[in-house]
């Protein structure tokens, strides 16, 4: 029985987040940092049905209030590299920064949630928080997957906001990603003879070509421009130094803009390649797959989040859940401090200001009536 490490929901929400980083919780190891929170849940707030599911918690107000705002985050963090526990450096050239693994992605947004959950005696909303495991690893093991498709009374809501960082400013919904894989064919042969054989990493040349040559589109959906992107992300052929190739392959991700489905998406690659595949030079096959989600800002809860912002709004580039809030028709959005381009990072960390920041938006969003 793994024990649970206090955490003081009222503290500052800094302060939380630190408590919360000191508690290691790498994917598939999120056993105490989920009953840290579920105990202090169940101690330190008032009005909260709590639920728990494996390393998930649920905490949610039946208050029969208008509208639900869900607040959801993962516990797990990718793995540890000699950041935990936090360091704060209050006096250094970027000012009040906390250090360590999890800071960034996601423990500083799941810190303003809990503290929010705690001291907020105005809530304008019934409030479900959402606590899940296993979201920086394979997509199978998603602790929101898995709520999604056994627990789905748990995602009943309104608006949903997910703690991803966002550097303060709210990004609204999320591209869709997919990665195919062409594979070239030829016939092997000793590199001494190469007449005799088809080298089947010559074929790749066309590919390589029509990526070099493409254009993305940019999209701008309720004010938030996305960018496509289609881009090979990894190469593999080659059989010994002295051999023709007989069989070559290429992997292509394709970030797109949340106008076009997931199947629509595939439909264009097909295209984009369609001289390739026609002519037999290359096999496709779709390897992964996820679609994206659209802003949806201009619902009316998600159009209070905007105005509590004071507009700071712009397009998430990258996967999120978002989409799976998206695919029930839930609007969703990313709002939660630090850099996501820091995230993941040894150096990983997050400016103070930004925590208090985040706080103070969603408390003026929460404290506001549907």
């Amino acid at each position: 029985m793994t024990t649970a490490l206090p955490l003081d929901l009222s503290a500052d929400p800094i302060d939380l987040t630190a408590a919360l980083v000191d508690i290691a919780s790498e994917s598939h190891h999120e056993a105490a940092i989920a009953d840290a929170v579920e105990l202090a849940i169940r101690e330190q707030t008032r009005g909260f049905e709590v639920l728990r599911h494996g390393n998930r918690v649920l905490a949610r107000t039946n208050r029969g209030l208008a509208s639900r705002v869900i607040l959801a985050g993962h516990l797990d963090t990718v793995p540890i590299a000699d950041n935990v526990p936090s360091r704060r450096e209050t006096d250094g050239p970027e000012g009040d920064v906390l250090h360590g693994c999890g800071t960034v992605d996601m423990k500083s947004g799941d810190a303003v949630f809990l503290h929010l959950a705690a001291t907020m005696a105005d809530c304008a909303h019934d409030l479900t928080l959402i606590f899940y495991d296993c979201e920086e690893i394979a997509a199978v093991h998603n602790g929101l997957g898995f709520i999604e498709r056994e627990l789905p009374d748990w995602l009943v809501g309104d608006v949903a906001i997910l703690g991803e960082p966002t550097a303060g400013l709210i990004e609204a919904g999320c591209q869709g990603t997919l990665r195919v894989r062409l594979t070239a064919r030829g016939t092997r042969s000793h590199s001494a003879r190469s007449w005799m054989g088809d080298n089947a990493i010559h074929k790749l040349g066309d590919v390589l070509g029509v990526l070099a040559d493409y254009r993305p589109r940019r999209v701008d959906i309720d004010g938030c421009e996305y960018r496509e992107g289609l881009s090979a992300v990894a190469i593999s052929g080659g059989v010994a130094g002295n051999v023709i190739p007989d069989a070559a392959a290429v992997d292509v991700n394709f970030r797109f803009a949340p106008d076009r489905s997931a199947d629509a998406a595939y439909a264009h690659v097909r295209d984009v390649f369609a001289r390739q595949i026609d002519s037999g030079a290359v096999e496709i096959e779709l390897t992964d797959s996820a679609p994206g989600a659209l802003p949806g800002l201009s619902h009316p809860a998600a159009q209070a989040l905007v105005n509590a912002a004071h507009g700071q709004v712009r397009a998430k580039y990258g996967w999120t859940d978002v989409s799976r809030f998206a695919a029930m028709g839930i609007p969703a959005v990313n709002l939660g401090p630090g850099d996501p381009n820091l995230a993941h990072r040894r150096d990983e960390r997050v400016p103070t200001a930004q925590i208090t920041a985040v706080t103070d938006t969603l408390r003026r969003y929460l404290a506001t009536p549907a």
